[in-house]
């Protein structure tokens, strides 16, 4: 039987291997590709919090990883914003490389 820390452990990889499969098959808008990124960081950010609690060790690090993961989040919505302000859309078809 399997405890509460191995349980954390294993939904925190299988969210991190869903995020992963999401970024790669739904690859067509912008959007998307930053849902599956900030998933895969939620999972991170989990597995991180159960490992660090379960060794006894500080949380900090793991706030600290959290800051950093919103400051990729926010980025990234930068990013939404302006390529949707130029090119009218987030597809990733539209985009022109040799445009600048």
């Amino acid at each position: 039987m399997m405890n509460f820390g191995m349980v954390g452990i294993m939904s925190s990889l299988f969210m991190v291997f869903c995020g992963l499969w999401g970024f790669i098959s739904y690859h067509k808008h912008l959007l998307n590709s930053l849902l599956s990124l900030e998933f895969m960081m939620l999972g991170v950010f989990w597995l991180l919090s159960m490992s660090m609690t379960s060794v006894g060790m500080e949380i900090y690090f793991s706030l600290f990883f959290l800051t950093l993961a919103a400051c990729e989040g926010a980025l990234g919505l930068s990013l939404l914003v302006f390529v949707v302000r130029s090119h009218g859309n987030d597809r990733f078809m539209s985009f022109n490389l040799l445009e600048c």
